[in-house]
């Protein structure tokens, strides 16, 4: 094994604390609203903490460790616009603040009330074979994981039968991510995920510091220079060999985080789980600085691995991985293991436990953020939908919780059958799609423009969705086809906002009541906006900054605004000087190097701000849901699919 009795003391000591939290979402659980959304009581800070810690996942460290491997310093340069677009979207409340405005539990829900029932319950069954789908491979990707960095044997001696270790371990993983969100539901989770959160976030700065003080610069260099050329790990402008990982893989993913805002439901829970749309904003506004820990890690780490695997002077550690990667059947399987592998090799007693524990916090987090939200949606938006009245609490919550166990188990046995044959952001990009492909389209329409129909929606949706699966299908026929997971995600966006738009304008003109679905003007809801300024200054309604923020709300704008400005500048600055003059890879390291010590010292507060953040938030959080009397007809059943100026959406 390679894990030393302080680093196994780490794993379960950390394990020990996850299951603490858990409890105590536990106790304050007592309605579906809770179960579903945390009964709407989450603040900024740990809704942000919480659903990153979700968004990411073991799987999801794995997938981009995989992709920075290939990919270097260099796809980091353009990610830089990634971030001026991520700020309109947040600061703006794009798509987050109308939907949370809906009061709606599920996505799907709110397609009823916009749309139809029958809508709802398509949509909901199409987000729901997406997501597990795309889930499948998470218990495979994840055990995998942890057998090769911890050394586990390839099978465990029981009642004198051998038993495969790999089943095993997934067993393990989903079980104890059952345990976590069966009890408590979203409440549990939120808990959970805050302190995963925390743990994970502290340990990507721990690892960058690490490696960047004990690896020497020179090696680095002399590794990443030697990379083919115009395939450059270093120089973003020397990259049109990169194959997959380059700039168009970026260009799809910038346009989709536009398109495809709130689409993807794996962590759907969250969306709803504020305790106001202005939080949920406020939580969305957050997400560029909590995700800075996360991008430095995904970035160094890789090119330390890179470095190993390729500088003659780690040959001995290069060819022991080599040889245990020889014995892996599956090149995207090799592919995925390669850095962990490196990892485990390089790193020191005490800091392999912390990664290792690091790895199953995010493992547990995203397992049962994921399982929470595909087992609600099939029973939110395809089997009650399908009833004439609403279940009973105690029945609801007892049929939600089977579901939740079903995806579970769909997900144990989809990983020993399925063969994977892509790398795991394109398998992500082209399962995720089946939804996301024709719901951005469906999503935006229906929250921005009245004319939006029915029908143009259920054209969307199917037009999306075929182009998915047909890629999908493809790609387990002939695996190597020219057209990769990315570009199909693409094709199926721009194809069902063409269906959508057109669709809708040919149609019966018909303005839809916005009011009734967002619970404006008479139908909206006490308390649920809290107003600071009457009539906000003029200039701070365009940096987008209304009624309901505080000083300390604008601040945050504000530094928002400054961070990410000032990157936009130096990634001007630096294309136009590159374009013009012929920059050294030297230059470009020094660049780099400079780049990753700013983002260190800036993570580093930023954990210690959304931890006392965070904590204020649960203690608030956590009386809420002590002391407010719940309505137990909250339970995302629609008595009013149409909205309109006689009635409006439940």
């Amino acid at each position: 094994m390679n894990l030393s009795i302080l680093d196994w003391a780490i794993v379960f000591i950390s394990l020990g604390l996850m299951i603490f939290s858990v409890e105590a979402g536990r106790r304050v659980m007592k309605s579906v609203a809770d179960f579903l959304s945390a009964g709407r009581s989450a603040g900024r800070y740990v809704l942000c903490v919480a659903s990153g810690a979700a968004g990411i996942g073991a799987i999801t460290v794995v997938g981009n460790l995989e992709m920075n491997l290939i990919a270097g310093f260099s796809l980091t340069w353009w990610n830089m616009t990634t971030a001026l677009v991520v700020l309109i979207i947040t600061v703006s409340g794009w798509v987050v603040y109308r939907f949370r405005e809906t009061r709606s539990l599920t996505l799907a829900q709110y397609f009823e009330a916009r749309y139809s029932r029958e809508f709802r319950i398509f949509t909901g069954l199409v987000a729901f074979l997406s997501g597990i789908v795309n889930f499948g491979i998470f218990p495979a990707v994840e055990a995998r994981f942890f057998i090769y960095f911890c050394g586990l044997p390839d099978s465990i001696a029981l009642f004198g039968f051998h038993i495969a270790t790999f089943p095993l371990m997934m067993l393990f993983l989903l079980g104890i991510s059952l345990y976590f969100v069966l009890g408590g539901g979203q409440v549990s989770v939120i808990y959970a995920d805050f302190f995963q959160g925390v743990l994970v976030y502290g340990v990507f700065v721990i690892l960058v510091v690490y490696f960047f003080i004990s690896f020497d610069w020179g090696h680095v260099t002399q590794a990443l220079a030697a990379a083919p050329q115009n395939a450059s790990l270093i120089n973003p402008f020397k990259t049109s060999q990169v194959k997959d990982f380059n700039f168009w893989y970026f260009l799809v993913g910038i346009i989709g985080v536009i398109y495809g805002t709130m689409s993807w439901q794996g962590t759907q829970a969250y969306n709803s789980s504020a305790k106001s749309a202005h939080e949920a904003k406020m939580a969305n506004v957050l997400t560029s600085l909590r995700n800075l820990p996360m991008y430095i890690m995904f970035l160094f780490v890789p090119i330390i691995a890179y470095t190993v695997l390729n500088h003659p002077d780690f040959s001995s550690i290069s060819g022991a991985v080599s040889k245990t990667l020889s014995g892996i059947d599956g090149k995207a399987v090799q592919s995925q293991l390669k850095v962990p592998l490196v990892l485990a090799r390089i790193l020191p007693r005490g800091l392999i436990g912390a990664f290792a524990a690091m790895m199953l916090a995010a493992s547990i987090s995203t397992l049962d953020a994921y399982m929470h939200s595909w087992g609600s949606i099939i029973v939110q938006d395809v089997i009650m939908p399908l009833r004439k009245r609403p279940f009973e609490p105690k029945q609801h919550l007892t049929v939600l919780r089977w579901a939740i166990a079903f995806v579970g188990v769909f997900a144990f046995f989809f990983s020993l059958i399925f063969r994977q044959s892509e790398y795991i952001f394109l398998f992500f990009a082209i399962t995720g799609a089946i939804f996301a492909g024709g719901s951005g389209a469906v999503i935006i329409g229906g929250l921005y423009w009245k004319r939006g129909t029915t029908t143009a929606a259920w054209s969307a949706m199917i037009t999306g969705s075929g182009i998915a699966v047909a890629g999908i299908i493809i790609h387990q026929i002939t695996p190597d086809f020219f057209i990769n997971g990315q570009w199909f995600w693409g094709i199926s966006m721009l194809a069902a906002s063409i269906v959508y738009i057109g669709v809708s304008l040919l149609g019966k003109k018909e303005d839809y009541n916005f009011d009734s679905l967002l619970h404006r003007g008479k139908y909206a809801v006490v308390d649920e906006t809290k107003i600071i300024s009457e009539v906000p200054s003029r200039g701070w309604k365009l940096l987008g900054m209304g009624k309901e923020f505080t000083r300390g709300d604008k601040f945050i704008y504000i530094l928002n605004y400054v961070w990410t400005g000032g990157w936009l500048l130096v990634f001007i600055v630096g294309t136009i000087y590159n374009l013009t003059h012929n920059v050294s890879d030297e230059s470009w390291l020094a660049f780099w190097r400079i780049y990753l010590v700013i983002n260190v010292v800036v993570s580093s507060v930023i954990i210690l701000w959304f931890l006392i953040g965070g904590f204020r938030d649960l203690t608030r959080m956590n009386r809420r849901l002590e002391l407010f009397d719940r309505d137990h007809r909250d339970d995302g059943f629609v008595n009013n699919p149409k909205g309109n100026e006689e009635e409006g959406a439940a």
